[in-house]
């Protein structure tokens, strides 16, 4: 029987980080979507909310035990509704350390856990999304081919968070048998190209880059031995997540302007076609919050949760395309208007039909 009910520590968690995003990234989000930069001094305190640290073990450096997807969902839905770009940046070392701690071997684990255990924040990368309209983690461009005692990565991945900044990147290529591998490839690897930052209709604030890799060698020590399929589930449940948090930050903008907006001398929120409109919106987010906790519950249980995974990131992502698109008419003229962040959200929001392991649980 499923059962996906927050314990006490969970729901500290969930206040404790949805305080931080209220309180601290909502307020730095539209500078930082203006300038392309976030704080670094955002950074770090999301950093010292211990978000990385406690999902690592004590035996690698860290103050936690086994990552919960449950729990991950969580925090990413609670960061994403401070700000998206906010939380895949804070979020980042979690593409490297997941993936480690889920099927990477012992080696791996006592070589790089322990770099993200520190005081001060380190980023991590992935590189999985190809600039191919077919692209799917099961038939990749990407390959990595077995060359004397490692391996050759040949191809070209787009959309690449923080790839100038981390010291590690999990890529992942298609193996001999056509299907997914992931490796841990260190900054400066020769045959890594990293090329330009990325301009997107949303994320401002986040650095993405395309990179190339052309003829780039790693040892077979560099591979990670399990299943890269579950790394990428995980990378899609908290996709899921974050696509929930922002249009939860939608879905309550709008209620409290619709509460405070009047037209023709009641507030909008007591026009039916608004009510009903808010009400859908209320219903389309918790549909998607519970479809993802699902997803998260099967892969916490040990479950391959590959439909769930899919279930859960095909509706959340067309969810938050409605929802903002339908925050931004709820406020009419004033939706349009850069002052107001739903345009923002909306804008985000139409990414998550495309994005891929920028987050994980």
């Amino acid at each position: 029987m499923i059962d996906i009910r927050l314990d006490e520590e969970q729901q500290l968690i969930a206040d404790t980080v949805g305080a931080f995003a209220r309180e601290q990234v909502r307020p730095a989000a539209h500078e930082a979507d203006e300038s392309g930069e976030i704080p670094a001094s955002l950074i770090q305190q999301a950093w010292e909310l211990g978000l990385v640290q406690g999902t690592i073990p004590e035996q690698y450096g860290g103050y936690g035990s086994a990552p919960s997807a449950v729990t991950g969902a969580v925090v990413a839905e609670a960061m994403a509704e401070g700000d998206l770009a906010v939380a895949v940046h804070a979020l980042s070392p979690r593409l490297v350390v997941d993936p480690v701690l889920q099927i990477g071997g012992e080696e791996q684990k006592a070589e790089i856990l322990p770099r993200y255990c520190g005081d001060t924040f380190v980023p991590g990368s992935a590189a999985i999304l190809e600039p191919n309209w077919d692209f799917a983690p099961t038939k990749m461009n990407t390959t990595a081919r077995k060359v004397g005692g490692g391996y050759e990565i040949e191809g070209v991945k787009t959309m690449v968070p923080l790839a100038t900044d981390a010291p590690y990147m999990v890529v992942y290529a298609a193996g001999e048998d056509g299907g997914p591998i992931a490796f841990v490839v260190a900054a400066g690897t020769p045959g890594m190209v990293v090329g330009e930052r990325d301009l997107h209709l949303g994320v401002h604030a986040l650095e993405t880059y395309e990179v190339r890799f052309e003829g780039c060698r790693v040892d077979e020590g560099a591979r990670l031995p399990g299943d890269a399929m579950v790394a990428i589930r995980r990378a899609r449940v908290a996709q899921s997540a974050m696509a929930v948090g922002v249009a939860k930050a939608s879905l309550d903008y709008a209620v409290d302007y619709a509460k405070e907006r009047e037209a023709f001398g009641v507030k909008i929120a007591q026009k039916q076609a608004i009510a009903f409109m808010l009400a859908e919106m209320a219903i389309e987010v918790d549909a998607a919050r519970l479809l993802t906790w699902e997803a998260a519950w099967h892969l916490d249980e040990g479950h391959d949760g590959a439909r769930e995974v899919s279930i859960a990131r095909r509706y959340a992502a067309d969810m938050a395309m409605t929802v903002t698109d339908n925050g931004i008419q709820v406020l009419g003229g004033h939706g349009f208007i850069r002052d107001h962040p739903v345009e923002m959200w909306a804008r985000n929001a139409r990414g998550f039909a495309t994005f891929e392991c920028l987050a994980s649980v």
